[in-house]
């Protein structure tokens, strides 16, 4: 890597379409979970003008009002004003769920079937998934992706107070770091773009977030005479959310993960149940990646885990520390596999990850967040003795 270079990550608010899909389909799931934790649910949601579009798989016991899942969900993002023409209370709502394929299925459940070789629960897909960590910030994530969270987070928290009434829900941020050796040393700039009433000037948009989102938000340290703040660069941002653009559930998933920083295996999160490795396993795999950092085994860590459909064991583990740590590569991947179990049915045992836990999820990052269970380091002491 270059001794010198800047990094960019985004965020995008609650109301940013893609985002609105991938709340209505987090609801989703955590209905279903919360009344069957058996459920297996694939739920894609788009979004256009006033329109909710549902599709996908859900095999449940639940008994559901989808409509007043998808209206809550809506009014909980903000989408409740006279202006809106995506409004909680009047959008069209079309659904187009049926129940999982049946040799999906087969593949999946714990038990035997014709042509499937084992009786325990196997992955739900193919795929590959990373977990990545580092000892950047408290929560071992990147520092540009978690500032853009920051950002993201306070502008919707001011929204939601009523401090600026001129705020609409559809957001994004970003922020640039310029590295040193492979270190931070100052932000090269910040963006945000915000949705707001056509009766507020530029002038006191820039004003406020600078002084009311920006300087709050970001610890000065990282701020110096050659930052530069952009806000609201076209010079007008009205029409926004689903009236703008169309919204469709997993089509962020750099934001939801770390910002670039990280690898991605590519599949998506919001609205999969945990036997979906897509999701459960690149929650696994940030786990792995935090505690091995955590205790101290190296600064940088990012594993790659890669399974078959129906398969219940990982197909490959890789780790890589990209040449950070105390002890060889070879060593930490030992450690690993006796302190951790990478089945899927495993997976979900150790995370405890059949429960309504998911709309916590869906903004700002699904890593990085106190009080997710990917994100504890309770095995680190564990590690550090399998790696002597």
């Amino acid at each position: 890597m270059a001794k010198s270079f800047v990094f960019s990550s985004e965020s995008v608010g609650e109301g940013h379409p893609d985002k609105v899909a991938d709340f209505i389909s987090d609801s989703v799931l955590d209905a279903c979970l919360a009344q069957d934790k058996t459920s297996r649910v694939a739920c894609e949601t788009m979004v256009k003008s006033n329109m909710v579009i549902l599709a996908g798989e859900i095999t449940t016991k639940a008994k559901l009002n989808y409509e007043q899942i998808v209206r809550d969900a809506i009014r909980e993002i903000g989408y409740v004003n006279a202006d809106d023409v995506f409004h909680a209370d009047t959008v069209f709502i079309n659904n187009y769920l049926t129940r999982q394929s049946p040799d999906i299925a087969q593949g999946v459940d714990a038990k035997k079937a014709k042509g499937k070789k084992t009786a325990e629960q196997g992955a739900g897909d193919q795929g590959i998934m990373f977990g990545y960590a580092c000892a950047e910030t408290p929560e071992l994530m990147p520092l540009p992706i978690m500032l853009a969270h920051r950002l993201g987070r306070e502008l919707t928290r001011v929204r939601k107070t009523g401090k600026a009434k001129w705020l609409r829900p559809d957001a994004k941020s970003q922020v640039s770091i310029r590295y040193e050796n492979d270190k931070p040393v100052e932000i090269k700039n910040v963006v945000i773009s915000t949705q707001h009433t056509a009766d507020v000037e530029h002038a006191q948009i820039e004003a406020f977030l600078i002084e009311n989102v920006i300087r709050k938000v970001i610890p000065s340290e990282w701020i110096s005479r050659n930052t530069e703040f952009l806000i609201n660069p076209t010079g007008r941002f009205i029409v926004g959310g689903p009236q703008g653009d169309s919204g469709l559930t997993g089509r962020k998933i750099i934001v939801d993960s770390y910002g670039g920083w990280g690898r991605h295996g590519g599949g998506a999160f919001s609205g999969k149940d945990p036997s979906k490795v897509d999701r459960s396993a690149a929650y696994m795999a940030r786990w792995v990646a935090k505690n091995i950092v955590a205790a101290g085994l190296a600064r940088f860590a990012e594993l790659q885990l890669a399974y078959a459909i129906g398969h219940p064991h990982p197909v490959s583990v890789f780790v890589d520390t990209f040449g950070s740590g105390a002890i060889p590569d070879e060593k930490i991947a030992r450690a690993v596999g006796q302190v951790f179990s990478f089945k899927p049915a495993d997976i979900i045992k150790q995370l405890n990850l059949l429960r309504p836990i998911y709309r916590a999820t869906t903004n700002y990052g699904h890593f990085g967040k106190d009080g997710l269970p990917w994100e504890a380091t309770n095995k680190a002491a564990a590690l550090r003795k399998a790696a002597k």
